[in-house]
């Protein structure tokens, strides 16, 4: 592994944080944890944690000796000094003495000595830091280390590999006891330059942040050569069939079967991340992919991301893609009774009230193809993928060198169901729409935009399509929630096959589609062109009826529901003078958005309209409001408020209305009204 410390980089940092009032010793500190943090073959997604002993002053002028180590929630590629909390030394040491500390009264002992109380709470692992006596104490979870100690004679190997200068501490879950054992450990040969924590990772440390580093990548760099001169040929692959399917064939179908079933049509629905590289591929693979996924991940953190260890599944047959939906389903199914049984017996095994976390699987592995990441959000799901590529490479070289043997389920329950960890699930409480994958057509103008903004604020990933890529580039970086724009022309079949492609691509599926691309011409019906006439109702008729395909063909892959929604417009049922060569293909699209209530109703799949009138937007625009008000003899104002209310209604009046339907769940071949109040439009 490269050694990334460089003076000037290392000095320029103190000199900038200098500035700030950030002593040099702290200001190494980040330096080097952001050094760790940023290579994933070390630290991965709040894995890891790094310290330094140094002093700080409270609010009333008094200078501590404080250790400062990295707190919940920061990310070591990105840390800042404030993410490395500060607590006072002299509470901690005297911990030591004491027999036993719970997890709980620990966590309140560390707070209690912070010196600034806003801190985040610092690491479950802050007593191993402050017992080790050395300045700087850095910790990761190297790919390298774990190979060598996810193995059956852990202990011996360590020993082989390093020598005498890295103490062996046995696995015990991270918190008062292992500190407790750990320096131990270090007091019976002080000599030690680093610890080895069987089936968990690698402490260094050293009297300064270049010694702890530079010591750090040493010890991972003897393991990797290791691996590279003593490893064992590949195992035997598994054989795939003659016709491979592609990622985008079977990504529904697994992302339907992740989801967590909630009762009544109800579900909680995953976001996949697939994952795939010549390594990756190569890996998963092997005749034995679906015994090495079993025994379970490669270090206890990973438990939180993506619970007792992957999900392997067939090679899927592109000529038997039905049969394969059924054997997606029956490994899912597999994986959750597993799981419930891996709880119940767990559980049961002390009287602490627990909630059992979802059974669902989040990494599946398909030979032939690669992985796919699940997790509620996108983010989730990106992890997932990412811990995955990092999974793959740990056994890999623990198997290169011997049998994968990782650290037990039974072991690793007591980190999954951390008391602390449960009460921090307990109060993250999903959005409405988390998890649900929203596609909007029009998504650029002002009613799409404002509906794409207000489903992404609701927990929804929303795949904004419109005819102008930047612009809807633009509308998705607005929306946020890692929507994304696609620029298609949705009068071609081809283009909205790619948009909902796209989807597939980056979610793993839909859920929600909001048909609302539209525009207007202007002429009585009697001696418009022809060809107008057609190229309306391409837009405002066949474009929603290609999108609803499309979205429906997904939606029945998932088998988990999902909902159409149609902007129709007022002119579906009250047809203005001169419009209709708008209203027509409106109307037939209202009959359209019933049609799929009609037949897709058993599956799960709801549809809806909404009639809005009188929205300014590229439809409404300036020019066409002086000529509809025209046409009517009223004034500008008086058109856009010439309602029974007497107010104008906006977008994001019309993307309430469109929320609405998603959330009502028993609702279907609904027509809702936003127009203010026009008794010639009402339906009902």
């Amino acid at each position: 592994m490269k050694n990334l410390w460089n003076d000037a980089d290392a000095e320029k940092m103190v000199a900038d944080y200098a500035k700030m009032g950030v002593r040099r010793d702290l200001a190494l500190r980040v330096y080097t944890t952001r050094l760790l943090g940023g290579e994933p073959r070390l630290v991965l997604h709040g894995g890891g944690n790094t310290s330094c002993k140094t002093k700080a002053t409270d609010l009333v002028g008094d200078e501590w000796d404080v250790l400062c180590v990295k707190g919940s929630g920061w990310d070591m590629a990105v840390i800042e000094p404030q993410g490395l909390p500060a607590v006072k030394m002299g509470a901690l040491l005297k911990a030591r003495a004491l027999d036993t500390l719970s997890d709980e009264d620990m966590v309140a002992l560390q707070r209690s000595n912070l010196i600034d109380p806003a801190s985040p709470n610092p690491s479950v692992e802050t007593l191993l830091h402050a017992f080790l006596p050395l300045k700087f104490v850095d910790h990761t979870h190297s790919t390298a280390i774990l190979a060598i100690v996810d193995q059956e004679n852990s202990k011996a190997l360590v020993k082989t590999v390093f020598g005498d200068k890295i103490g062996y501490v046995p696995y015990i879950k991270p918190g008062f006891e292992l500190a407790k054992v750990a320096a131990d450990v270090f007091d019976t040969d002080p000599s030690v330059e680093g610890l080895i924590l069987d089936k968990h990772g690698i402490f260094t440390f050293g009297d300064d942040a270049k010694q702890a580093y530079d010591r750090m990548i040493h010890y991972v760099t003897i393991a990797e050569d290791y691996i590279a001169k003593n490893g064992k040929p590949q195992a035997t692959k598994a054989a795939l069939p003659a016709k491979l399917a592609k990622a985008s064939d079977i990504a529904p179908t697994l992302r339907g079967a992740v989801a967590v079933a909630r009762g009544e049509g109800r579900f909680d629905r995953m976001i996949s991340d697939f994952r795939t590289s010549d390594a990756i591929v190569d890996f998963i693979n092997s005749a034995r992919i679906a015994e090495l996924a079993g025994r379970g991940v490669s270090t206890p953190d990973l438990s939180i991301r993506i619970k007792t260890g992957p999900m392997a599944v067939p090679a899927p047959d592109a000529d038997k893609l039905g049969d394969y939906k059924a054997a997606v389903r029956s490994h899912v199914e597999a994986f959750a009774k597993d799981y419930r049984a891996y709880f119940e017996t767990n559980d049961a095994l002390d009287d602490v009230k627990r909630t059992m976390l979802d059974p669902m699987p989040r990494l599946t592995l398909v030979p032939g193809l690669g992985m796919f990441g699940h997790g509620r959000t996108l983010k989730d799901a990106k992890i997932a993928s990412d811990i995955g590529e990092m999974w793959i490479e740990a056994v890999r070289g623990a198997e290169a060198i011997g049998n994968f043997q990782p650290l037990s389920k039974a072991d690793l329950f007591p980190l999954e169901y951390w008391s602390l960890e449960q009460a921090k699930l307990a109060s993250n409480k999903p959005k409405p729409l988390t998890g649900q994958v929203a596609l909007i057509t029009g998504g650029a103008g002002a009613i799409g935009a404002a509906t794409a903004k207000l489903f992404a604020a609701n927990g929804a990933h929303a795949v904004i399509v419109d005819l102008d890529p930047a612009k809807a580039a633009e509308a998705a970086k607005a929306a946020g929630n890692n929507s994304i724009g696609v620029g298609a022309d949705i009068t071609s079949p081809a283009e909205v096959r790619a948009a909902f492609d796209k989807a597939v691509a980056v979610y793993g599926g839909v859920d929600i589609l909001v048909s609302n691309a539209g525009a207007a011409w202007e002429g009585r019906i009697g001696e418009i062109d022809d060809a107008l006439l057609r190229k309306s109702f391409e837009l405002n008729f066949f474009a929603h009826q290609s999108a609803a395909q499309n979205a429906v063909r997904i939606m029945l892959e998932q088998g988990t529901g999902g909902v159409l929604l149609f902007n129709t417009s007022k002119q579906a049922v009250n047809p203005g003078p001169k419009f209709g060569a708008y209203g027509l293909p409106k109307a037939a699209t209202l009959f359209l958005s019933r049609q799929y209530a009609l037949d897709y109703g058993a599956y799960g799949i709801r549809s809806n309209a909404v009639n809005a009138d009188r929205i300014r937007s590229g439809l409404l625009t300036d020019a066409m409001i002086a000529s509809r008000s025209g046409a009517r003899g009223v004034s500008e104002k008086e058109y856009m408020s010439g309602n029974l209310l007497g107010q104008e209604v906006t977008a994001d009046d019309v993307a309430q209305a469109f929320l609405h339907q998603a959330l009502a769940e028993r609702t279907t071949a609904d027509v809702t009204t936003v127009d203010g109040g026009n008794i010639a439009a009402a339906l009902r």
